[in-house]
């Protein structure tokens, strides 16, 4: 009994990740529509600068998106 719920287990592994990667997929897409629709963004440096600011433990706003 224990090998089947195993081997459903491992059998639900692909699906949930084939569904983490089609939902990362679209939110890309989504992302890309969205900056060619508006051409808003943020430089590498500036969300580099933001995401140090957070991982050092301080509280930070989202830089401003500009064009």
């Amino acid at each position: 009994m224990a090998m089947k719920t195993t081997s459903c287990e491992s059998s639900r592994e692909p699906d949930e990740r084939r569904q983490r990667l089609a939902a990362l997929r679209a939110a890309a897409r989504e992302a890309w529509d969205d900056y060619q629709r508006t051409g808003l963004h943020l430089t590498a440096a500036e969300a580099d600068a933001w995401m140090a600011r957070l991982e050092s433990g301080h509280h930070a706003e989202a830089p401003e998106c500009h064009l």
